[in-house]
């Protein structure tokens, strides 16, 4: 996949919540190589197995080994899944073969998801392999049916996947997907794909297996999107992800924020690349998330108004470090505070249109440098020094 892999999040804090992804000689470690044949006959038996998971084919599924993963990903509505084999090492009758596995969910991805795995294999008696498990590689984020028996819900404008939860609170995530994503279209327009898939797993560990991190990282933090930034028309569909911990802690005020602050993720995500600050990038997601909503600076941004009214108005826009989710609550706060105020500042000043406009003009650039400059300066006429000093003043009008 292409484009620079970002994680984007919501994090929940207080009572609010704060709009917070050869072929060489193979040689088995103290095994032989293995023959072309042998790969061979592995390929052909995984393309048995993908070909058994598209056809919702049980017996056949079973034929090829393993059959626990079959229920699993069954409510999954695929249009694509096929495996690549990219090595076997083989020991006696055992072998193990990583693989790509490339699936694309209907209706929702444009291009295949790829992800790497691994799958263990054994040889029976008639000299033919069969699976023995099948698991994501190394160092690499589970696929949710790793987690358990998948079960989805359609919407009007989403699909969500969960494990382990109840149908009715997967349908109250499709109803605020559903807003979402109209509530998106409405600031941004509807140049983009118009529908969002969330993934809700069964608690803050499964969260932090599908992102491969630990589960520390993403402690409070009620949402995050992942998917590859400055992506084009056959990128990946992003996925939302849920953490159904803190989720679970948020009023239906904040839940709709945060979908919709996610939901605004995917559809500013072709848009979005190294020259994005997050500033900005959370800044609008914030802004998209609370529009309409009536929320007034004091009640969004708490922890930046404590500042202010102490005399600490920030000195300079926030830095994407301020952003990391393993860093001080109250710092990581006013980052998204900050930015948020930032974006609502040009929506009044300069209107919606050039908000957008700002936005998708940043992310035209490969580069960090001159980006955020030359937008300022091409798309709403002031300078980066100026730009900073009319923030400081918004900041104490609407929170002094």
């Amino acid at each position: 996949m292409s484009g620079r892999r970002r994680v984007r999040g919501y994090r929940a804090v207080g009572a609010w919540p704060v709009v917070v992804t050869l072929l060489a000689a193979l040689v088995a470690c103290g095994g032989r190589p293995a023959t072309d044949g042998a790969r061979a006959e592995v390929q052909r038996l995984l393309d048995r197995r993908a070909a058994a998971v598209l056809h919702h084919d049980a017996r056949a599924y079973a034929a090829t080994g393993d059959a626990a993963g079959f229920a699993a990903v069954r409510a999954v509505p695929l249009a694509a899944w096929s495996y690549r084999v990219t090595t076997l090492r083989r020991g006696g009758d055992t072998a193990t073969a990583d693989a790509e596995l490339s699936y694309r969910v209907a209706d929702y991805d444009r291009a295949p998801v790829v992800v790497k795995r691994t799958v263990r294999l054994a040889r029976g008696a008639a000299g033919r392999w069969s699976v023995t498990s099948e698991k994501p590689a190394k160092e690499t984020g589970q696929q949710l049916w790793d987690q358990g028996t998948v079960n989805a819900v359609r919407g009007a404008h989403s699909l969500v996947l969960g494990v382990g939860q109840s149908g009715e609170r997967l349908r109250s995530f499709a109803e605020l997907a559903d807003d979402a994503v109209p509530a998106v279209s409405a600031a941004w327009g509807t140049a983009w794909a118009g529908h969002v898939v969330v993934l809700v797993p069964k608690s803050l560990a499964g969260m932090a297996g599908l992102l491969g991190s630990p589960a520390a990282a993403y402690r409070g933090i009620a949402a995050v999107t992942t998917g590859e930034t400055g992506g084009r028309a056959k990128a990946p569909a992003d996925r939302v992800i849920v953490n159904p911990d803190a989720y679970g802690m948020l009023g239906r005020v904040g839940r709709q924020v945060v979908l919709t602050h996610e939901t605004t993720h995917v559809a500013t995500r072709a848009h979005t690349g190294a020259a994005t600050p997050l500033w900005l990038s959370e800044g609008y997601a914030d802004w998209v998330g609370y529009r309409g909503t009536g929320r007034t600076p004091p009640e969004v941004a708490p922890e930046l108004q404590h500042s202010v009214m102490t005399g600490s108005v920030p000195a300079v826009l926030p830095a994407d470090g301020d952003f990391a989710f393993s860093g001080d609550a109250s710092r990581l706060a006013e980052a998204y505070e900050g930015g948020w105020l930032a974006c609502r500042m040009i929506a009044e000043r300069w209107g919606e249109e050039r908000l957008d406009a700002f936005y998708r003009a940043v992310g035209e650039h490969e580069e960090r440098a001159g980006a955020v400059e030359g937008a300022l300066k091409d798309v709403l006429h002031t300078s980066l020094p100026r730009f900073t000093g009319d923030w400081q003043d918004y900041l104490r009008a609407r929170l002094g």
